[in-house]
């Protein structure tokens, strides 16, 4: 049986055989060594990351000893989550990420510390619990950005929705009019519009 360790674009971890194109972290272990269901609160701290599977050879025992690894199906998904760019893996990533993140506004600011972007990705992402949704029209919805759709996750991909799963994207439909329920948070929001590219599943080429 998998693990529950799959994310979802709505912050929830599922188990599911499907292999993701990352790996991640929510800032150390949550889980029960013994138990190893759903966590009851699922994250450590604000640092929530996505990392490269593999990085300089390490190996390790998923859900024993150390933090907990989660894993994505790709990096919209992480991004839709809440997560972040990893500054030791996919550190190249992460810089991009943070100057998007610093220009977003049209403004040459200094890049954010780490610490300060977890805070703000913190704030936007969850209440408690409970993850904020965000409502923005659907004409202004850049690549990348994950919205909920009759209760299902869809990504904004060249003017169209694709309908999302742990094993990549399906059902595509044109955008359609009005408010969307953003799931991607809006410090995010700003990155991937001022031109952060993230990694997408293959299928999203199809």
């Amino acid at each position: 049986m998998p693990l529950p360790n799959r994310v979802t674009p709505f912050q929830s971890l599922e188990a599911n055989a499907a292999r993701g194109l990352l790996m991640g972290n929510r800032g150390g272990r949550f889980h029960d060594l013994a138990r190893q269901a759903v966590p009851h609160r699922p994250w450590a701290s604000r640092q929530w990351i996505i990392c490269v599977l593999a990085f300089k050879g390490r190996q390790r025992q998923v859900w024993q000893d150390g933090y907990t690894e989660l894993f994505f199906c790709d990096e919209v998904t992480a991004l839709a989550a809440g997560h972040r760019p990893c500054m030791e893996c996919r550190r190249m990533d992460a810089m991009a990420f943070r100057r998007a993140a610093a220009m977003a506004d049209g403004q040459d600011r200094p890049l954010p510390p780490c610490p300060a972007l977890d805070a703000q990705l913190d704030r936007e992402r969850r209440l408690g619990r409970t993850q904020i949704v965000h409502r923005l029209p659907f004409a202004a919805l850049p690549d990348g950005a994950m919205v909920r759709l009759s209760g299902q996750a869809h990504a904004v991909k060249q003017g169209q929705l694709l309908a999302w799963s742990h094993h990549g994207y399906g059902q595509r439909r044109p955008l359609p009019g009005g408010e969307a329920e953003v799931l991607t948070p809006p410090t995010t929001f700003r990155a991937l519009r001022a031109g952060y590219m993230p990694l997408w599943h293959p299928s999203a080429q199809a």
